[in-house]
Parts: structure tokens; C-alpha cells; sequence
């Protein structure tokens, strides 16, 4: 492996000399493709082997053909920092970007491993997430291609779908995100098959609102809590995108010359409840941390610990499963050797890889690893993990107590001494110095005492389950009537004493191209008319003409109903109109007139 490292260096060397344009050489050096999921749990790779229910075939075949780290692990248990960290390949606390919310300057004042490789003559792409400042600001951290696009609506690009370039800013494609980031990076790929190219490709999923299409939710029927199909669903559709992204390499032969990552960003929001609100928004995504313990906003093992995959077909043997800690430092510290940067002592604090998932390299990539995260730090070394939480500290044995439940300090205080030493002696090098930057809040302490200490779970507040019980339900909004989901099915009551008054739910903000279906599966307890009435875009209102009705007989089983609309031009408003009384639906789904699945919405099977 070091020959090969060494062969990409010299390369680059030789074209500097001759004054060859380092594009020249391009074909001879790797690419690198780093996907980055988002509150992402440890459980959630159907490879690791934890829970049954999860479903990843192309992450899987990733793994089975590359390494598998199972302890492998971010900076930080929140989005902003750990990104930064990962994308400049050093601690983000020595350049002041401790926690989400902190000023950018630090981070903007680095040079990312992006920028680096594009100084080498590298086509470098961003697509997905961005989360550190403006999207509009993304190219000068090194991104040649941007398609910056996290949610159901435009996206910050400079290149489209079709592979052309445009001026940077917001661009609809029509597209689910997660299915847009996708054919982002497909083009990317296409664009740039025949230079090296570094691809940041970072996945909002499973990351609050869940928002997963029927497309999807559909692979995953059965009872289980409604977040849990949603973040199943979510995470099928990036398995999907890494399925496309190998598809494209392997059509242009690409395999053997790209390196790939695949890592979360933290461990998933759980909020100790797991309470499985109705809607997308805030709490637990659905996501899983099992059989670690903690979650999202803990330095434990359960909010530091992810998913982390290394493949490069042909370089790295297949089939490994690496025990020894890794970190999500190591990326840029690889990228940089494999592409023969010529990068200064200690301007990285991650570890090259390749040696030790080659079998070149024997003993432990890092000797210690280290993270302070506002109010905690945690250092690890070999098996033995010491943390802090405020004036809390823990020491633990990982080899025996992955899920750190029990405490040694007692037992061990040498080496508990030891660990504080040199994590001590870390911290005072980072921006701010010191093991942490502010007291504990509330919720950390609430955290620690519920998953290290054992007491029990402080009561789900009364605020809480109010919100979760939003008036928009996946985008529905109820008229003469309430939402609530339960049972697996939203549930639609009908409110006030006036019988005249028909209840029925309601989305606006849609962009379906009509003619255009809609796809009812519901049960009501009254019979009644059931029907859908439309209002195109430019209408101030709902034409009278644009409705239609069926009568539906009272029943107990689930049944299917479909509505056609016929207008051409873009549906912007749906009402589905229901019979009095109690009425629950299981799924809606809107096609457009290609036929295609323009908006979808299932709160069941």
C-alpha cells in the first residue's frame, strides 16, 4: 500500500517539476467518496447484525466488500461540530466550533481537505447537507459542484439534475431530497469520470422532520412505531443512493480507483423516551443506538459511536470487520496520503488508514482518542474509557461494558488518574482550553442520571406531548374536525356541534403536474360522500367544477378509493372531504401525469 501511496505522490511530484498541469496526470490518482448520514444510531446497518427490522443491501455489500469499524466514531455528539471536524480533519474545538450555534469564524478561517485536494488538481462536489453558514458560501471551502439540498424544496446548486452548470442559488428539481442528493451525486460522478474527484455527499436522514414518501414507507409494513418506519424508510432511500453511487462507478469502471466512507454524524436523538409523536418535528427520529448507551448529546458511547464503513475494491481485502478505534479525523488524514498532498506535521489530528486496513500496519491507528463537547470530555485509550459530565466522571471498560454501566473508578483509580492526566493535558490545547466550556444544562444532568446513574426517566412533559400533537399532520391540516395518529392510521374527528359543516383535511403548497390521481386507503364509521376537490395554480379559489364524489357505505374493513383529476397544469391544493363522523386513513398518495409519485403520505402499512 505504501507503494501505491507513494507511486500517486511521486506522480504529483514530477508533474510540478516538468510543469505538467496536474490534470494531466488525473486518471492515475483516486477518488474519494465520503457519505455522511445524519443522526444516524449505531443499530441501524442491517451488517451490524443488532436489529431485524432495518434494511440496507447496498451498505451491507459495501461493508461485506470493504471494512466494517465497529468502533468507529465521530468528533461530537451534534451536527455542526462533528462536520467541521470531519471536513477540516482536526479537532473543530481548536478552532472554536465546540457546539451548534457557535460563530463560524474558526471554521472559516481553515482550509478543508476539500480545498486541499482541489489545490491538487481534484474536481471536488458538495451535495446534501451543509450546516456550516450560508449555502451560497459553500464553494469557498473548496466545493467545485454544489447541490446543497436537505429538505422538500429548492435547493442551493450551481449544476442541474442534467448536468449543467448554472449561477449558485436555490433550483427546484421536483424531486424527494433524499432521492435528489442521490441523482446529485450520479451526475457528479458522470461529470468528472475522467479527472479524480472528492465527493462530500451528506444525507439529512434519518434527521428530523421525517418525511419519507409512501415509496418507501411501504417497504417496511407491520406494526412498529410510526418514527421507526419513518427513519426505516428514510434510511432505505440512502441505501438506494449508495447503490446508485457504486452502480455509476462500476458502469465507468471506477470501482478500483475510489475510496469510499460511509459514516454518521452522531448517534440518534432518542430523548430518553423515545416518545413516538405523530408528525415529523422534533424527538426521537426513529433511529436506534442499541446495544450502546446514551444518545445524541451525550459523549457516551451512544452519542459518539456510529456506522462507519471504509471500502476501496481491489486495495482494501474484503470482508473485515476493524475493532480497533477509528475516527472520523481519519478521513481527511487518508484522502490527503492517498492523493500524496504534501501536508505538515500536525496540521491533522487524524491517522492515515489504508496500512492498517491493508495489513501493512499492525497495532492501534491512534493510541488515544479524545473529545470535550461543552460541558463533557471523554478520552479513550485501549478498552479503557474515562468521562466527564460537569463535575460527574466514570470510568469504564468498553471490552466488557460496551453499554457503560459500570463504573471502576474504585477499582481502577491509577488508571482513572492516568486518563484525566493526558485528557487534561488535550484539552488545554484546544479553543477555549479547558474540560469543558460551561456548566451542565439541565437535560445533560437529566441524561446522565437516567443512563449512567439508573434513576428513572424524568416524566415526558406536559408541553411536549401538546406539541406533539400538531394541527398539521405530514402536511395535513384539519377543517371542522381534529388529527391525532394512532393505531397506525391518521385519525380524523369531527369537531363542533354543526353536523352541516363536513369535516375534511387539506395540502396546500403542492406541484403536481395534472392530470393527476389521488389514491385514498381509509375506513369510516358513518356513511357518507367521500370525495376530492382541487385548486389549480393561479385559482384564488376552489372552482365548483373541480370536485368529485363517491358514496361510501359504513364499514369496518380498509378500503381503496381513487379520484382523477383531470386539469392540466400544476395541482397546488388538495381537500380530501370525508362523511360525518369518526374516519381513519391509512394512506394518501398523489401521482402526477406521468404517473409518477408526486407527494405520498402513510401513517400506516
Amino acid at each position: 500500500m505504501n507503494q501505491l501511496i507513494f507511486r500517486f505522490a511521486g506522480l504529483a511530484v514530477i508533474a510540478v517539476l516538468l510543469g505538467i498541469p496536474s490534470v494531466g496526470l488525473a486518471d492515475e490518482r483516486p477518488n474519494i467518496v465520503v457519505i455522511f448520514t445524519d443522526d444516524h444510531g449505531y443499530a441501524d446497518l442491517s451488517s451490524q447484525g443488532i436489529v431485524e427490522d432495518i434494511r440496507t443491501p447496498h451498505t451491507d455489500a459495501l461493508a461485506a466488500g470493504g471494512v466494517r469499524a465497529t468502533s468507529g466514531y465521530v468528533t461530537a455528539p451534534q451536527c455542526v461540530p462533528s462536520r467541521g471536524g470531519l471536513l477540516v480533519g482536526k479537532h473543530q474545538n481548536r478552532f472554536g466550533l465546540e457546539s451548534n450555534g457557535q460563530p463560524l469564524a474558526g471554521f472559516n478561517a481553515e482550509t478543508t481537505i476539500a480545498e486541499r485536494l482541489q489545490a491538487a488538481g481534484y474536481a471536488t462536489g458538495q451535495i446534501g447537507k451543509w450546516h456550516l453558514g450560508p449555502k451560497g458560501e459553500i464553494p469557498r471551502h473548496g466545493f467545485d459542484d454544489v447541490y446543497a439540498k436537505n429538505a422538500n424544496r429548492p435547493g442551493v446548486v450551481n449544476y442541474t439534475l442534467g448536468g449543467e452548470e448554472v449561477p449558485i442559488g436555490p433550483r427546484k428539481d421536483g424531486l424527494y431530497h433524499i432521492d435528489a442528493c442521490s441523482e446529485a451525486a450520479r451526475v457528479f460522478i458522470e461529470r468528472h469520470r475522467d479527472e479524480p474527484f472528492f465527493l462530500y455527499l451528506a444525507y439529512r436522514a434519518p434527521h428530523v422532520p421525517l418525511d419519507a414518501p409512501a415509496k418507501y414507507l411501504k417497504r417496511f409494513p407491520g406494526e412498529m412505531p410510526h418514527r421507526r418506519r419513518q427513519a426505516l424508510a428514510m434510511l432505505s432511500a440512502v441505501d438506494d443512493g449508495v447503490g446508485l453511487v457504486m452502480e455509476t462507478l462500476h458502469e465507468h469502471g471506477l470501482e478500483e480507483e475510489t475510496l469510499v466512507f460511509y459514516i454518521g454524524d452522531n448517534g440518534a436523538p432518542l430523548k430518553i423516551h423515545k416518545y413516538d409523536a405523530p408528525g415529523g418535528g422534533p424527538g426521537w427520529d426513529g433511529s436506534l443506538n442499541k446495544p450502546l448507551n446514551g444518545e445524541k448529546g451525550m459523549l457516551t458511547e451512544g452519542g459518539i459511536r456510529v456506522p462507519y464503513v471504509v471500502h476501496w475494491e481491489g486495495t482494501i481485502p474484503g470482508g473485515q470487520v476493524y475493532r480497533k478505534p477509528v475516527i472520523s479525523l481519519d478521513v481527511a488524514a487518508t484522502a490527503a496520503a492517498i492523493a500524496g498532498l504534501d501536508v505538515k506535521a500536525g496540521e491533522l489530528d487524524g491517522v492515515n488508514l489504508l496500512p492498517y486496513l491493508t495489513g501493512e500496519a499492525e497495532g492501534r491507528p491512534h493510541e488515544a482518542l479524545m473529545w470535550r463537547w461543552v460541558a463533557q470530555a471523554a478520552i479513550r485509550v485501549g478498552d479503557w474509557k474515562l468521562l466527564r459530565g460537569g463535575e460527574r466522571e466514570y470510568l469504564f471498560n468498553l471490552a466488557e461494558d460496551k453499554a457503560e454501566k459500570h463504573d471502576l473508578r474504585d477499582e481502577h483509580p491509577k488508571i482513572a488518574d492516568r486518563l484525566r492526566s493526558r485528557l487534561k493535558a488535550w484539552a488545554s490545547e484546544l479553543d477555549p482550553p479547558g474540560l469543558a466550556t460551561r456548566p451542565m444544562a439541565r437535560v445533560w444532568n437529566q441524561y446522565f442520571d437516567y443512563y449512567i446513574e439508573g434513576e428513572p426517566a424524568p416524566p415526558l412533559r406536559k408541553k411536549v406531548r401538546e406539541k406533539s400533537r400538531p394541527k398539521r399532520v405530514q402536511g395535513w391540516i384539519a377543517r371542522n374536525s381534529t388529527l391525532a395518529v394512532k393505531g397506525e392510521a391518521l385519525r380524523v374527528r369531527p369537531s363542533g356541534g354543526n353536523k352541516r359543516r363536513a369535516p375534511f383535511i387539506a395540502q396546500n403548497g403542492l406541484r403536481v403536474e395534472g392530470p393527476a390521481q389521488v389514491r385514498l386507503r381509509l375506513n369510516v364509521k358513518e356513511a357518507g360522500r367521500l370525495g376530492v376537490q382541487w385548486r389549480m395554480k393561479g385559482q384564488e379559489r376552489f372552482p365548483a367544477e373541480q370536485k368529485t364524489t363517491v358514496k361510501l357505505e359504513a364499514g369496518r374493513g380498509w378500503r381503496e378509493r381513487v379520484f382523477e383529476v383531470p386539469e392540466r397544469g400544476r395541482v397546488v391544493h388538495i381537500r380530501v372531504m370525508l362523511p360525518a363522523g369518526k374516519s381513519a386513513i391509512r394512506s394518501i398518495e398523489v401521482t402526477d401525469r406521468a404517473g409518477e409519485t408526486a407527494g405520498a403520505w402513510s401513517f400506516g402499512e
